[in-house]
């Protein structure tokens, strides 16, 4: 039972929720490499194994560092942290995010057969981005730049990676499809940051939200979904048929989650609209994927 328990907490440390961050760009890199006629297997799963590691490990380190810096406290809105909760030691959680970036890197280490040896920097940036994200002397998260890191390295590095490593080249749709996916997945992070403002605010996290405000918040994520859209579109136009256009009814859909979260007051509500945002992911890469396949 304490064994279960245990495994419980671990499972949750992961952020569960955060997860489709990971998974969207491998899948539409690799739907992409597909209607290429480029696709392998091997490189591909080596992709979303990479992608899957780093955002598990920033999830650790992210842990570790708002517990140890007090960032997060008993007073916040939404899931409990397990060090600041006191569910799991920070030095443990601090070398559990340490092994799995080392086990991440170490990983994409292959990559570079498949890519050549400049996937090394991509590889190293990746893993250090996923540690700075909220430690070192200038944190990303802490400074604005969170959603610079997730719009670029889960979105144009993952996508754009993901197809060069089948193909062997690079194309401005992968560009424009990376950077719609990075859109779409920072929407997750957005609805994160809208629910943590005042404590954020408190702890001198400047997120966007912090600097900018509710309304930009809400501004942003409808933004990034119009533009997730019009990529899809002009994907359609440059001739990937129109089950391309799947994608665009969960980002559309998802304009619906802007009431939700402007009228969200409690714990269970923003974790609604949490599982909301990353089920809108699922969704849209998912069916992107499919329309590309089918196209």
């Amino acid at each position: 039972m304490r064994l279960m328990s245990l495994c419980s907490i671990w499972l949750e440390a992961t952020r569960p929720k955060t997860l489709p961050a990971a998974v969207a760009p491998v899948l539409l890199g690799t739907a992409m490499a597909y209607h290429a006629g480029a696709w392998h297997g091997l490189p591909a799963m080596l992709c979303l194994t990479f992608a899957l590691l780093v955002q598990i490990g920033t999830n650790f380190a992210n842990d570790y560092l708002d517990g140890v810096k007090g960032t997060d406290t008993e007073a916040r809105i939404g899931p409990r942290r397990a060090v600041a909760g006191g569910l799991i030691k920070a030095a443990t959680m601090k070398w559990a995010a340490l092994g799995v970036l080392a086990c991440a890197f170490s990983l994409g280490l292959s990559l570079i057969v498949f890519g050549g040896w400049w996937l090394l920097a991509i590889g190293m940036s990746s893993v250090l981005c996923a540690w700075i994200y909220t430690g070192g002397p200038y944190p990303l998260a802490y400074n604005g730049l969170g959603d610079v890191f997730v719009v670029l390295f889960f979105g144009l590095i993952a996508v754009g990676c993901t197809f060069y490593v089948q193909t062997g080249y690079m194309t401005l749709d992968v560009v424009l499809l990376g950077l719609a996916c990075g859109l779409a997945v920072n929407n997750i992070l957005v609805v994160n940051n809208y629910r943590d403002i005042d404590e954020d605010r408190q702890a001198g996290k400047r997120t966007l939200v912090v600097l900018f405000g509710r309304r930009w918040a809400l501004a942003q994520y409808a933004v990034s979904l119009i533009i997730a859209c019009g990529v899809l579109i002009w994907l359609f136009f440059q001739g990937y048929g129109g089950f391309v256009l799947l994608g665009t009814v969960p980002l559309l859909g998802g304009l619906l989650l802007l009431r939700k979260l402007q009228s969200a007051q409690s714990a269970e509500a923003y974790l609604s609209s949490l599982k909301v945002a990353s089920l809108i992911v699922v969704a849209y890469s998912t069916l992107s994927a499919l329309g590309l396949w089918i196209g």
